[in-house]
């Protein structure tokens, strides 16, 4: 009688044995599955998401930014325009402020779901011959987090009409374009998200040693692309820098930015050169248009319009 109760407690414990194996192939298995499932939802390299990346800021540019006042920067432009040279002026107003990240302008009042930007106004005026051009072009560029412009914007003005430009960062980046000229009236399209050239004016206010190198690509400067009418688009570029100075180049454009700052913070920019091929035909020069720093200033500059503030213009060398 003692046999059949020895191989019942074997074959209970040889159960208990299959149980527990099993047991152990399913945990790993579904180990296994759970780690290649978070590997396919990390983002690709052909995402149009942004990967969002927190950006290290020191007390020294929050003490510089953040102190009620914008920077004004006058520069002597010399433009080159239908195969000639102009002589303008340009400004670079760079100011921090919050911007609503869903609508994408200025906050009004203080939210937690606000986005601090570094803006970048940047205007241009010259004459050719009797009539003027007003280039103006607003970047709103992320302070504290490494992403794109959630905005970009970009009218000109000049006798013959006036265009505007609008690059909004949503999925994609999301463009509307109006012009007088036909063919560039009233487009709206989607563009993936390459570098933008007007983001690289902020970024190397905050870190130039995060531009971007190499080749890549990346879409003009909105006023370049309007005056020679070529499309709102990303080219191939490449990026090379020195110690104080960024190059980038467009082979396809025959274009070349340089643009030179100070090697130390707040790297100023002290000048930039843009050299092209201008005008159309037989008629097209390699020109080069160039701006020199006059003087900069710190300024809360919207409170300072009365006819007692009109010697700040005189200061800054446009009047």
């Amino acid at each position: 009688m003692s046999f059949p109760k020895k191989l019942f407690r074997l074959d209970r414990t040889l159960f208990f044995l299959m149980v527990a194996f099993a047991l152990i192939i399913l945990l790993v298995d579904c180990k296994g599955n759970t780690e290649g499932t978070e590997t396919l939802e990390m983002p690709t390299a052909n995402s149009t998401l942004d990967v969002t990346k927190n950006r290290t800021i020191t007390q020294e540019f929050k003490d510089y930014w953040y102190a009620g006042k914008a920077e004004i920067s006058s520069y002597k432009l010399e433009q080159a325009r239908y195969g000639e040279m102009r002589d303008g002026t340009a400004v670079l107003i760079y100011v921090t402020e919050d911007f609503l990240p869903e609508v994408q302008v200025k906050a009004d009042r203080q939210n937690e779901n606000n986005v601090p930007v570094l803006k970048v106004n940047a205007t241009k005026n010259f004459n050719t011959g009797i009539y003027p051009y007003s280039v103006m072009t607003s970047t709103f560029y992320p302070v504290f987090e490494e992403k794109h412009a959630i905005k970009v914007s970009q009218s000109m003005q000049e006798w013959c009409g006036h265009q505007y430009a609008q690059i909004n960062n949503k999925d994609q980046f999301e463009v509307n374009s109006h012009s007088y000229f036909e063919g560039e009236a009233d487009k709206s399209f989607t563009l993936s998200k390459d570098i933008l050239e007007n983001e690289l004016w902020a970024q190397v206010r905050i870190n130039p040693k995060a531009l971007p190198t190499g080749n890549f690509k990346a879409i003009p400067d909105f006023s370049f692309t309007r005056m020679k009418h070529v499309p709102l688009k990303a080219y191939d570029a490449k990026g090379t820098m020195t110690a104080t100075s960024y190059t980038l180049e467009y082979p396809a454009l025959e274009r070349t930015l340089v643009i030179q700052f100070s090697e130390s913070f707040p790297y100023t920019i002290e000048s930039w050169e843009e050299t092209f091929k201008d005008g159309y035909g037989a008629k097209a020069k390699v020109l080069t248009t160039k701006a020199t720093r006059i003087k900069t200033i710190k300024s809360p500059y919207w409170s300072k319009n009365s006819t007692a503030d009109d010697g700040l213009r005189t200061e800054l060398g446009l009047e």
